[in-house]
């Protein structure tokens, strides 16, 4: 499960890290508590390069009949991802990376939930396998995502069984390949991420709320 995570690295920042060729085009401001039905920033293969983004996160396959049943697809798992309908035919032609700087689970102890931040240990942003759809109807367009998840690496499984899929700098570009159709290949880069490139912490509870944003959220408990 990943639903709620943040990006506040500045358009400079990304691009030391992401090859983007419309980088001018993309505003951004820092957002702390990204949520389920909103806006998040995405990188596909263009024809002349890779281009930069927003979907709305919740994917609403194109063939659905209403657009609702984004609420229930912010994730899609990655060992049947080949097999759902949903993503099968995405995996093939859609494929995407959604960006961020950290994201947020929920520990259960006992009856009570404790938030953490999960991160990378050089604090650099980084990118979720995601996948994406266009969907159209009665003269409105959507364009959302899914970001796919794996199974929990030994930092994240004192906190939950699942985690989303992190791509290292060169699955990125295998990701993102649009001649690359190979269902076994594609599905060999949807593995935990090194556990001993990140940390976690406990925050505070204002992420709970989608309504709470701002660098308040990240301060330790």
């Amino acid at each position: 499960m990943c639903g709620r995570f943040n990006l506040y690295s500045s358009i400079e920042d990304l691009l030391e890290r992401f090859d983007l060729i419309n980088w001018e085009m993309i505003e951004l401001s820092p957002r702390y508590n990204i949520a389920p039905s909103q806006e998040v920033l995405a990188i596909v293969e263009g024809k002349s390069g890779h281009r930069g983004g927003f979907l709305r996160w919740g994917l609403v396959p194109a063939w659905a009949n209403d657009p609702k049943i984004g609420y229930k697809m912010i994730n899609a798992r990655a060992e049947t991802i080949d097999e759902k309908p949903s993503f099968k035919s995405l995996l093939a032609r859609r494929r995407c990376l959604i960006i961020a700087d950290g994201f947020y689970e929920w520990k259960k102890e006992g009856n009570r939930k404790t938030p953490y931040h999960i991160y990378l240990k050089d604090r650099q942003p980084f990118a979720f396998a995601g996948l994406w759809d266009r969907w159209n109807q009665d003269g409105e367009m959507i364009q959302s995502c899914s970001i796919i998840t794996t199974e929990a690496n030994e930092l994240m499984k004192d906190i939950h069984d699942r985690m989303p899929v992190i791509l290292t700098k060169e699955s990125q570009k295998v990701w993102l390949d649009r001649s690359l159709q190979d269902e076994k290949q594609l599905k060999s880069l949807l593995v935990p991420f090194a556990p001993t490139l990140m940390e976690a912490n406990t925050i505070s509870e204002l992420v709970n709320s989608p309504k709470n944003d701002g660098a308040k959220i990240l301060n330790s408990l």
